[in-house]
């Protein structure tokens, strides 16, 4: 069988549990870049021995982050990108869907529907059940936006929540990616720490009103989402509101106890990116 003609980019860091299953599961496609920031727990091997390109790439703290520097600079054979995290599985059909748009594109790029998997369980509520995101796009038309961040603020260096930016048009492809997010409370516990030094960041550019990298290419319904999350920032105890919002509104209580765990998981996560903005502000007045 013929490999489709498409190149994926798989960021990652100490992802050994999970880039055996991910790269098995890329076989069809015709090429493979794993873009690795200093993984000490073998992952380097395990990628090489199932054929992908492994690429090391060195974060200066500020910008181009991880996705942005490959789209930038690796040396794509193939028009088409697909972005493919290291925990995330194709299943046969999407596959199929992707090689034929691919071969016969009616767009310049495809959003692709995830399945969020937590502690083995499929969340079908928490508002994840309609989770869609620009994956597969002609790479020299699409690039992540850019978040301005702290030098120092360990945010991480990979793009973890910006949308990407495309010149041109996108639908939806059928299909449902595998998202095997967290298998555990720690692996959760350790992203999300790291991600609300990334929220605080943004937190300052949401209310001043200085959040405007990308803004007229995005769709109508993304700055929609961005007005509300302005006023939603300024809310009082919106940890509290964020938990009722996923377990209430959102029917998480429909998902069983790991729905109940991460409905308080991600109010936790809304309170951890307010006490870092504290703390930053506290530290800045105090001279530090």
């Amino acid at each position: 069988m013929s490999k489709v003609p498409v190149s994926v980019l798989v960021p990652v860091k100490n992802e050994k549990a999970n880039i055996v299953r991910c790269l098995s599961n890329l076989q069809w496609v015709d090429e493979v870049f794993v873009v690795d920031s200093g993984s000490t727990d073998g992952t380097i091997e395990e990628a090489e021995r199932l054929g992908a390109q492994v690429v090391q790439f060195h974060f200066n703290g500020t910008y181009p982050k991880k996705k942005n520097w490959s789209l930038e600079n690796l040396p794509f054979r193939n028009e088409w990108v697909l972005i493919v995290d290291a925990d995330e599985v194709i299943p046969e059909d999407l596959r199929q869907r992707v090689a034929d748009k691919v071969k016969n594109p009616d767009a310049d790029g495809y959003y692709l529907h995830f399945t969020y998997m937590f502690l083995d369980y499929q969340i079908k509520h928490c508002g994840y059940a309609s989770l869609w995101v620009l994956r597969l796009f002609r790479h020299r038309l699409g690039r992540y936006e850019r978040v301005a961040v702290t030098s120092g603020s360990k945010t991480g260096d990979n793009e973890a929540h910006e949308h990407v930016i495309l010149d041109g048009t996108a639908k939806r492809l059928p299909g449902s990616v595998l998202h095997y997010a967290y298998p555990s409370i720690d692996a959760w516990v350790e992203k999300h720490n790291r991600y609300s030094n990334w929220e605080a960041d943004l937190y300052e550019q949401f209310v001043k009103g200085s959040f405007r990298e990308g803004e007229g290419k995005i769709s109508r319904a993304r700055r929609s989402k961005r007005r509300i999350k302005s006023l939603y920032l300024r809310m009082p105890f919106r940890y509290v509101a964020r938990f009722l919002y996923h377990y209430v509104i959102r029917l998480g209580f429909l998902d069983g106890k790991p729905g109940f765990i991460l409905c308080v998981l991600l109010g936790f996560y809304d309170f951890l990116s307010w006490a870092k903005v504290y703390e930053r502000r506290r530290l800045a007045r105090a001279g530090v």
